[in-house]
């Protein structure tokens, strides 16, 4: 088998059937269809997506998770599912490192975890339920890396995430008559109030962290009608898991005092949080081992910071024990991650699929 072109028609097909979080009947029953083929043992779920296979014997738990959910977003005038985080190519390197596998003598077993889900944040809770890391005494990730973090022929052997967080709020005040604002309480003037409020929050500018509306949502078609009533939503992130909550609570003491401004009510929840990194030195020096193997000294990267936020490290956060490490791999990626347009030099694909098969080896 040509293993490096059998990645490529994996990830062709994934790239060409996204489906969105907790939607992904058709990647799960695909993913199923290869185990089979390759006759590795399986199992799916009667109530969610995703799919957890295993090889080789013995009494010791070595496991690589890779995500298969797609982003639900704009593309050429479109609305539609786009692989456009890279969870096709994550998919494709982790079924390339089984492919590297499955014919080794194992004195351990290893687990693939192809987690659903990624992109609201919680689908690792839902594999943690179901018993993907039970028994596990080491655990892998692996992402491609942006351009401007990392370049094609690069990899490092642990990602420190930032932590995520979105929070999701209703304005309710009074609409008016155009020509009568003051029998109103204007909604968009309380958007545009939380607006300037979450720009001025500040923290010691040594701490990475950011908080921004990303949605608004107020008034109808009638343009002569002051709105009364808003949604929005905040992407809050912070480096730290210490400062998230500092960032909460700063967050949340503001909202209320707009609220009381502006004589109107705002009610809110924090939903699909994103806990960050907890990289564990021994998962991460074992990755490191295994890159200068595969690819030599050069092409071995430092952990990289990066803002960006991950739920597989909800793993560790659930099971403190576990060793754990996601590695970035190189790839010339641009325009960026979760553009609509994104893409990377294919070969990184089998870089990534012989790094994790030989991590895995040496856990």
């Amino acid at each position: 088998m040509d293993i490096k072109q059998q990645i490529l028609d994996y990830f062709n097909h994934f790239h060409s059937h996204p489906e969105v979080s907790w939607k992904e009947v058709e990647t799960t029953r695909k993913l199923a269809d290869i185990l089979s083929d390759l006759g590795v043992g399986h199992r799916t779920f009667p109530d969610i997506t995703g799919v957890i296979a295993e090889i080789g014997e013995g009494e010791e738990i070595v496991a690589v998770r890779a995500d298969i959910d797609a982003l639900w977003q704009e593309v050429d005038g479109n609305l539609q599912a786009n692989h456009s985080c890279g969870h096709d190519a994550n998919m494709a390197m982790v079924l390339g490192a089984l492919l590297y596998l499955k014919d080794e003598t194992l004195t351990k077993r290893v687990r693939f975890i192809f987690q659903p889900a990624e992109e609201v944040g919680n689908g690792s809770l839902s594999m943690i339920e179901r018993g993907a890391i039970d028994g596990v005494s080491h655990l892998y990730g692996v992402h491609l890396r942006p351009i401007e973090e990392l370049p094609f022929g690069k990899v490092t052997p642990a990602l420190h995430h930032g932590s995520g967080i979105f929070l999701r709020g209703k304005v309710t005040g009074v609409d008016a008559h155009g020509a009568r604002p003051h029998q109103g309480k204007n909604a968009i003037d309380v958007i545009a109030a939380i607006h300037q409020f979450v720009k001025s929050i500040y923290f010691s500018p040594f701490e990475s962290y950011s908080a921004k509306l990303t949605h608004i949502q107020t008034g109808g078609d009638s343009l002569n009608i002051i709105p009364g009533n808003a949604k929005f939503a905040l992407d809050v992130r912070s480096q730290s898991n210490e400062l998230m909550a500092e960032l909460q609570q700063k967050i949340a003491e503001g909202l209320m005092a707009i609220a009381d401004l502006h004589n109107v009510d705002i009610s809110f929840e924090w939903t699909d949080y994103t806990p960050a990194a907890e990289v564990s030195e021994v998962a991460m020096k074992i990755a490191d081992s295994a890159i200068r193997e595969t690819l030599g000294d050069q092409a071995t990267a430092p952990p990289i910071h990066t803002t960006g936020a991950d739920d597989f490290h909800f793993y560790t956060i659930k099971k403190p024990e576990l060793h754990a490490a996601m590695i970035g791999v190189g790839a010339d990626l641009s325009p960026g991650l979760h553009h609509p347009d994104m893409t990377f030099n294919l070969d990184a694909l089998h870089i990534g699929a012989r790094i994790l098969a030989n991590t895995l080896k040496a856990t």
